[in-house]
C-alpha cells in the first residue's frame, strides 16, 4: 500500500492548486488531489492549474466527485492518508438561490462522505473550508467565531451545515477538525466568476461592469497567499479537538472603491452598470482575525491594494 500523508478535496480549483503548490514545495510526501472538474466554470482553467503537479512524483490526481462514496470509498482503500483538507464544494452564493438541491447535495452529502470515510478509516486530521458567508447580514462587525449565525443564502446554509457535521465527528470519533471561514479570496487562478477577476476583465475590455445596489456592500478581501499561510497553520494546529477560525485581512473595502483601484491598476476607466440588489449578497463581510493570531500565528501580509496590483499583472 502507497504512503499517503494528505488528502486534498478540491485540489484543481483556485484555492486547493495553491495549497497544493505549498505542500508540494514544503512536504512532498505522497499527497493525493481529488477534483471533479465540475463544469460551474471552465474545466480547462483548473486543468492548467494542476499542469505543473502533474509531472511531481509524489503527485497523484483521482478525478472523482465527493458525491460518489463508493469511489471516495475506494480511494480512502488504497491509499494510506494521514490529514484530509477538504476545500471541494459547489461554490457561489447568487447560483445557489436558483439550485438549492445540487448545493445540499454536494455541500452537505458530500462532506459527511468525506467525514464519514475519513472516521472509518482512522484519519485523525480535517481541515475544512468554511465560509464568511455563514454570518449573515445581523452580524456585528468585525465578525466573531463565537456570533450567533444566520445564512441567507443556500450556500452559506450549507456551510454551516458542514461546520456542525465537523463538530459532531470531532465529538464523536475524537477527530481533530479545524473550520476554516474563508473571507473573499483573491489573486492569481481566481475563480472568473467572482468580483475581482469578473471586473478587471470587463474593464480591461471596456464591457460594463454589473454593481449589484448601489456599490456601499464591504467586502473583506483576503490574499491567496495569507490564506494558504493560514491553511498550512491550520494543518499543523494540534491543541484542541475543534476549532472554527476566521482567515481574513481584517479590513474592508467598498464596491465603489474596489472598481476606483481596480481603474488605477489598470490604467482603464470601468463603465458602470447598476444592477438591483441581489438575494442571499451580504452588505458587508468584515473579519476578526484574533483568534487566528493567537492559535495559528496568522499574520496577513497583503494589503488589498498590493493584491489588486499582484492580481492585475497576473491577469495581463
Amino acid at each position: 500500500m502507497k504512503k499517503g500523508r494528505y488528502l486534498v478535496t478540491g485540489g484543481a480549483g483556485f484555492i486547493g492548486s495553491h495549497l497544493v503548490d505549498r505542500l508540494l514545495l514544503e512536504d512532498p510526501a505522497r499527497l493525493v488531489v481529488v477534483d471533479n472538474f465540475d463544469d460551474f466554470y471552465s474545466p480547462q482553467i483548473k486543468r492548467g492549474n494542476i499542469a505543473s503537479h502533474l509531472s511531481h512524483p509524489s503527485y497523484h490526481l483521482v478525478e472523482a466527485d465527493i458525491r460518489d462514496y463508493n469511489k471516495l470509498k475506494q480511494l480512502f482503500s488504497e491509499e494510506v492518508i494521514e490529514t484530509v483538507i477538504h476545500l471541494a464544494a459547489k461554490a457561489g452564493v447568487r447560483p445557489s438561490v436558483s439550485d438549492p438541491r445540487t448545493y445540499q447535495e454536494v455541500n452537505v452529502g458530500g462532506t459527511l462522505n468525506v467525514l464519514d470515510l475519513a472516521q472509518r478509516n482512522g484519519i485523525k486530521k480535517v481541515v475544512f473550508g468554511s465560509s464568511s458567508s455563514i454570518y449573515g447580514p445581523t452580524a456585528t462587525p468585525p465578525f466573531r467565531e463565537d456570533a450567533p449565525l444566520n445564512p441567507i443564502s443556500p450556500y452559506a446554509a450549507t456551510k454551516a451545515a458542514g461546520e456542525l457535521l465537523a463538530h459532531t465527528y470531532s465529538h464523536l470519533y475524537d477527530m481533530q477538525i479545524v473550520c476554516l471561514r474563508f473571507f473573499t479570496v483573491y489573486g492569481p487562478r481566481q475563480r472568473p466568476d467572482l468580483a475581482i477577476h469578473k471586473f478587471a476583465r470587463l474593464i480591461a475590455s471596456h464591457s460594463p461592469v454589473p454593481v449589484y445596489g448601489d456599490g456601499s456592500s464591504e467586502r473583506d478581501f483576503t490574499y491567496i497567499d495569507d490564506i494558504i499561510q493560514g491553511i498550512m497553520a491550520s494543518i499543523a494546529y494540534e491543541a484542541t479537538p475543534f476549532e472554527v477560525i476566521n482567515l481574513g485581512e481584517s479590513r474592508t473595502i467598498t464596491v465603489n472603491r474596489l472598481i476606483e483601484q481596480l481603474e488605477a491598476a489598470l490604467g482603464e476607466k470601468a463603465i458602470i452598470d447598476r444592477q438591483p440588489s441581489q438575494p442571499g449578497d451580504m452588505p458587508r463581510t468584515h473579519a476578526d482575525i484574533s483568534k487566528a493570531r493567537r492559535l495559528l500565528g496568522y499574520k496577513p501580509t497583503t494589503a488589498v491594494e498590493d493584491g489588486i496590483k499582484k492580481f492585475v499583472d497576473w491577469m495581463k
